[in-house]
């Protein structure tokens, strides 16, 4: 059972680690399966004791990066690890801020930018195979348990998944959510969100019989010991009973003001409502939009968007209350504690 008192406790922990630790965040890029039919873009932060020549990643004229030192050794001891999974037409950016910080605490974190529904791969034949998801963040823990050199030896007994939006779907998926195509559709003709709803074509939800079967299929990866899901989207393709049965802790982070079609009732709130109370949690960030999950906007930004794209502006607004880096230490200050108390190191 996740409470307050022991969530005060872990953080505090969390955070007398994070000061004993090395304050520097190890960086590198690399591809999995180039020759592959799905290769996968993929980028590493993890601890290191080399902090010279640290530089920005990720920054551009909207967007602040993170500070990371490029190529820096790899720690020689066991770390756990977190995989990343963005949204649909994200990238490693948008939770790198996120990334930087679970790195700082000891752990490895890796981001693969899902062919098809990211910035940079927008295929609709590859954004079609949503089932892929799931198996891209598996491929990544294969790779990095597989070969240490990349970000240090991972102990396989601490492995946790973060995903935001439609990243927060794929991660349920691996700790054993199974979607249900047909009740999917059933919910849209009946009540379903038009946004939500209206996504199903492009990733390719209810194409066919062929396409259904490995969508509704058991992609759950049981080397997954913890899950956060960031106001994901598409919860409702998951049924009450077999919500119920997961017994991977997990934590259901919401945003309270609805500027996405992905008003909280109806997709992480109703994860939440079926999840076992036992090993779940839902938290709702009255302030937070569904952007306030993504990299900090510059002073500016919004108006520089939407002069090269009018409208996608909304990526850098936040409710009428806290800025955007309160809310970031808020999400911060859940995640860490319960990753503590989900995956307890040994050593403590």
């Amino acid at each position: 059972m996740f409470n307050y008192l022991s969530a005060l406790l872990l953080l505090w922990i969390g955070f007398f680690h994070a000061a004993n630790a090395s304050e520097a965040v190890g960086f590198r890029q690399t591809f999995l399966g180039a020759a592959s039919e799905r290769p996968l873009h993929v980028t590493v932060w993890y601890p290191t004791q080399v902090g010279q020549n640290p530089k920005n990643v990720g920054e551009n004229s909207a967007f602040f990066g993170v500070s990371v030192v490029e190529n820096a050794a790899v720690s020689t001891d066991t770390h756990p690890l977190v995989v990343l999974s963005h949204g649909y037409g994200g990238n490693w950016r948008n939770l790198s801020w996120l990334a930087a910080e679970l790195a700082k605490q000891g752990y490895i974190v890796a981001a693969p930018e899902h062919p098809g529904t990211t910035t940079f791969d927008k295929s609709p034949a590859a954004a079609e195979k949503l089932w892929e998801r799931p198996k891209d963040l598996s491929r990544v823990i294969d790779a990095l348990i597989d070969n240490p050199a990349l970000a240090g030896r991972i102990d396989t007994t601490r492995i946790a998944a973060v995903g935001h939006s439609l990243g927060g779907w794929s991660v349920a998926e691996l700790a054993g959510a199974r979607f249900d195509t047909a009740r999917f559709m059933r919910d849209c003709h009946q009540r379903g969100n038009p946004q939500v709803c209206g996504f199903s074509t492009k990733l390719g939800i209810n194409k066919n019989r062929q396409f259904a079967r490995q969508l509704d299929g058991n992609l759950r990866d049981p080397r997954i010991r913890a899950v956060v899901s960031l106001d994901l989207g598409f919860a409702r393709g998951f049924s009450p009973k077999n919500l119920s049965t997961i017994s991977v802790p997990f934590l259901v982070i919401a945003a309270g003001v609805d500027i996405a079609d992905l008003p909280a009732n109806q997709e992480s709130g109703y994860l939440a409502a079926n999840l076992p109370k036992k090993s779940s949690r839902y938290v709702l960030i009255a302030d937070a939009t569904h952007f306030s999950f993504m990299q900090l906007c510059k002073p500016g930004a919004e108006a520089l968007i939407d002069r090269e794209s009018p409208g996608d502006s909304v990526v850098c607004k936040d409710g009428h209350g806290r800025d955007r880096q309160a809310i970031h230490q808020q999400i911060a200050a859940l995640i860490i504690p319960f990753l503590t108390q989900a995956m307890p190191s040994q050593h403590l």
